[in-house]
């Protein structure tokens, strides 16, 4: 018998079949490169964290028994890492921090409501939420200096509105939202709008009037504050990530937390990475000081680029970011376009080691040798 209809009339009309996430290109080396550099998907130069490496290889003697069915240790170490400042109750872990910020929007989003996003901004905040049926209400951040618009976020807020995200420092652009600009916000935003603060990049910011969530979790119930162990501990293949909340929203997301989620070596290494302050501390100098040193060879160059407080830099390249991209390719280092991100024409480049870094800078300066007309300034 002939059926009338097909497999695709039963898909979600907002799941449409579309290009997804995209990562960091790694690296592919070319006739005559020795050697590559991989500066697109924001990885810790120095490697992973010794201490998670030493415990993750213990566990694995135990890798025929299922891991702990909570994350209750790895909540109890992170209370001992924020000083007693927050409670147990008051976080939840999963694997990744992309997974916590689908189990918010998991959590909230219901078909037909709207998040607010400001891009440029990570790809996930949108791709998520339009597969929870979400309605995605951009309000870009302003281009010259990448800052937050803020009156246009409360304007574009309604009763449909049910997320509101922010990210400080920001990617890709690695501008933040300085305390006095966030005051203002969560001043602004209804109790009922959840308010996603994204400050995976957090360790790397030394801006004056820089600020974490924590400073506002008893006063804002409704502020949620997503964090990494991919960047500053170097466990980025570990795909761990946590978040810190009201005790009331915590223990309310912590319902759609599946059993055994977090595998027993990726537990056990996020752990012992919160303890190594050692690490912690060299793999901060290092991207400060690197920071600092890319700095001075852009303005030498003249390259556009946008003063970061995160472990990457934004720039305009002094020829389209696709001819930009193809000829570090061929030098053996890899960047990132963020076209999908919403930095037109733009490139983020990973802050490297040293050696890194200069590759970088040698192959720029190639390329410079022949737009030697194009005159590129800093964005203040």
């Amino acid at each position: 018998m002939k059926q009338e209809k097909n497999i695709s009339s039963v898909f979600k009309a907002f799941l449409k079949i579309e290009n997804g996430y995209k990562g960091g290109k790694t690296i592919a080396l070319g006739a005559g490169i020795n050697k590559g550099y991989k500066l697109s998907s924001n990885e810790n130069p120095l490697g992973p964290c010794p201490a998670a490496v030493l415990a993750i290889k213990k566990s694995l003697d135990k890798l025929h028994i299922y891991p702990d069915a909570t994350d209750i240790r790895l909540r109890e170490a992170l209370v001992a890492y924020y000083e007693n400042r927050l409670y147990v109750d008051e976080f939840i872990c999963a694997d990744s921090g992309s997974e916590i910020i689908d189990l918010i929007i998991k959590g909230f989003i219901r078909e037909g409501d709207e998040v607010i996003v400001s891009s440029p901004c990570f790809v996930p905040y949108q791709m998520f939420s339009r597969w929870a049926g979400a309605k995605i209400v951009d309000v870009p951040l302003v281009e010259e200096s990448y800052s937050l618009n803020i009156e246009g976020i409360i304007d574009a807020i309604n009763p449909k509105t049910r997320i509101v995200f922010l990210t400080s420092p920001n990617n890709p652009t690695g501008t933040y939202i300085p305390k006095k600009t966030l005051e203002t916000l969560l001043h602004k935003i209804p109790a009922d709008v959840i308010v996603v603060f994204d400050e995976v990049y957090w360790h790397f910011a030394d801006a004056q009037d820089y600020t974490q969530a924590l400073p506002y979790i008893s006063q804002y119930k409704n502020i949620i504050a997503v964090n990494s162990f991919s960047k500053t501990y170097g466990l980025a293949a570990l795909r761990v990530g946590y978040a810190y909340m009201d005790v009331e929203v915590a223990t309310y997301l912590r319902q759609l937390c599946k059993p055994f989620l977090i595998s027993l070596p990726a537990l056990e290494g996020a752990i012992a990475a919160l303890k190594d302050k050692k690490f912690i501390d060299r793999t901060i100098a290092t991207i400060s000081e690197e920071r600092t040193f890319m700095e001075g060879k852009f303005k030498e160059m003249n390259i556009q680029y946008y003063p970061s407080q995160a472990n990457f830099f934004l720039i305009k390249p002094p020829i389209s970011s696709a001819e930009f991209i193809a000829f570090l390719e061929q030098k053996g280092i890899s960047v990132r376009p963020v076209d999908n991100f919403g930095a037109i024409n733009k490139v983020r480049i990973t802050i490297g080691n040293r050696e890194a870094n200069t590759a970088l800078v040698n192959a720029i300066k190639k390329i410079s040798l022949f737009n030697a007309s194009i005159v590129c300034v800093e964005i203040t």
